[in-house]
């Protein structure tokens, strides 16, 4: 994923609408984030994951505190491309309002997909984040462990567990048919050839004993008669 712009207004220190235009920093292929501490750094990263999953992963509740005091209404917007012939390029836009209680809860979402025509992909907030999801390939905790890492965030992905790792790195590469697919296929087929040999023991036990020397006794006994 290629962040292309980024707007925000009342998130957090950024109470003015800003606009990021990423396409002009990363001409050069490379640039970097300076400033203060308290200078609005991590509120860059918090809105991109804010436009993308609804979410800023240090705050409590993923959305408590990040509207900025002196504001009602919260907005953000990123457009972001994705590589391909051509490349593929989205925009993804939330906004949030302030409860009467002092909260926050969303206002409006969409997801477009730009082209020809620009298309509305969703325009409901678990919908944009789940088209989000199928669209980048990553959930919201893969992202922050492997994208955006939170500050403090970098231990926890080194001390992710195998399994959690494993399902991380084939939702990364896209080798979910290799793994837990795979698996499945693999259990479907034990099971059905689990079950056919029930109903071949079944019939075994119907029939008794048949093995060669049990034949050939009965072969001797009817040859007797």
């Amino acid at each position: 994923m290629k962040p292309i712009e980024l707007t925000v207004q009342g998130l957090q220190s950024y109470r003015e609408a800003q606009r990021i235009d990423f396409e002009t920093l990363s001409a050069d292929g490379i640039f970097g984030i300076f400033g203060p501490t308290g200078s609005g750094k991590s509120t860059i990263l918090d809105a991109i994951t804010l436009a993308l999953y609804g979410k800023v992963e240090r705050a409590a509740k993923n959305t408590q505190g990040i509207l900025n005091q002196s504001e009602d209404h919260l907005s953000v917007g990123l457009t972001f491309e994705l590589a391909g012939k051509p490349p593929l390029r989205y925009r993804v836009e939330r906004s949030y309002k302030r409860t009467k209680d002092g909260g926050l809860r969303s206002g409006s979402s969409r997801l477009f997909k730009y082209g020809e025509e620009t298309e509305v992909l969703a325009d409901k907030d678990r919908d944009v984040t789940q088209k989000i999801q199928d669209i980048l390939g990553l959930t919201h905790d893969d992202f922050t462990r492997a994208v955006v890492l939170p500050q403090g965030k970098f231990a926890e992905f080194l001390s992710l567990k195998g399994v959690e790792r494993r399902k991380m790195l084939q939702r990364l590469f896209h080798l979910e048919k290799y793994g837990d697919e795979l698996n499945e296929k693999l259990k479907h087929h034990f099971g059905e050839a689990n079950r056919r040999l029930e109903i071949i023991q079944a019939r075994e036990q119907t029939i008794g004993e048949a093995s060669e020397e049990a034949v050939a006794d009965l072969r001797k006994s009817i040859g007797a008669l």
